[in-house]
């Protein structure tokens, strides 16, 4: 740990002067050096300059994002197409979003992530008739198999992102095991929060293993010991071996997220866990 946080203070002082390798697939082409960004992380920032927030984002070597802020056929207050637009013209990719997909806007949802050129339509949580019971989630694996259909048809990809509840028994069953078995991995995928998957004690290495190529996404946080979200190589979990299965994962894509910066600003720890990531997990 000595090593690692010796690591991180220098780390911060240097952005790494970084190669872009020809492909972003993890799945095909091994861990790759791109980078991206969940802009949850940098959402006050967004609120405030969503162009001058992505051109910060971008200064600072990352290839794609995700949006966090989609509502009234918006994102960020900007129309689909305009924040799309203002994506690439920093040389970034749109790549997906977290946006709250309901039945009542679900083709709204799904239109507003295609005009927006991005590949993901991603369900960041569910609420609470829909996880109260087995059987809530049982309906709810049918529910992401019909919004699945329709995100194919749109030329999207439809995923769910976890938290800790999802791997918390019911009964003597995992949740998240019956999103998995009850899903067809041809209209369903998950984002995998590799720090909430840990903090509910579960191994990510093992649910690769499980349930091989379900995770085209990952999101990349680190966890403090008291089980809260950390700046990259400040906290318990060991990446490397996670990240050395992201072939068995189906890993495509991943995104650095802090939900909250402590000890750090929101710029400041992006940056720190982005060097992290290229300088102590690829080596």
């Amino acid at each position: 740990m000595t090593s690692r946080r010796i690591f991180i203070k220098r780390s911060a002082l240097v952005i790494a002067a970084v190669p872009v390798v020809k492909s972003d697939l993890f799945a095909l082409a091994g861990p790759s050096k791109k980078t991206g960004l969940a802009l949850y992380t940098v959402r006050d920032e967004m609120a405030k300059d969503p162009a001058a927030t992505l051109a910060a984002v971008a200064a600072k070597g990352f290839n794609w994002v995700e949006a966090a802020s989609h509502s009234n056929r918006a994102f960020y207050g900007l129309k689909p197409k305009e924040y799309g637009k203002l994506v690439k013209k920093t040389g970034m990719d749109p790549l997906s979003t977290h946006s709250a997909v309901r039945p009542e806007n679900e083709d709204q949802m799904i239109e507003d992530t295609a005009e927006a050129g991005m590949k993901y339509l991603i369900l960041p949580s569910l609420p609470d008739d829909w996880s109260n019971s087995l059987a809530a989630y049982q309906k709810t694996a049918d529910y992401f198999n019909k919004v699945g259909e329709k995100c194919r048809k749109a030329g999207l990809t439809f995923a769910f992102h976890n938290h800790q509840v999802e791997f918390t028994e019911i009964d003597g069953k995992v949740p998240f095991d019956i999103l998995a078995e009850n899903t067809d991995p041809r209209l369903v995928t998950f984002e995998l929060d590799l720090a909430w998957i840990t903090a509910a004690g579960k191994d990510p290495v093992a649910y690769f293993r499980k349930y091989p190529g379900r995770f085209e996404v990952w999101h990349f946080k680190d966890l403090s010991p008291e089980k809260q979200d950390a700046t990259l190589g400040e906290g318990i979990i060991d990446f490397k071996p996670i990240t050395e299965k992201a072939k068995l994962a189906g890993m495509r894509y991943w995104f650095i997220e802090q939900d909250n910066c402590r000890t750090h600003s929101p710029m400041e720890s992006i940056e720190i866990s982005r060097n992290y990531y290229l300088n102590y997990i690829l080596k």
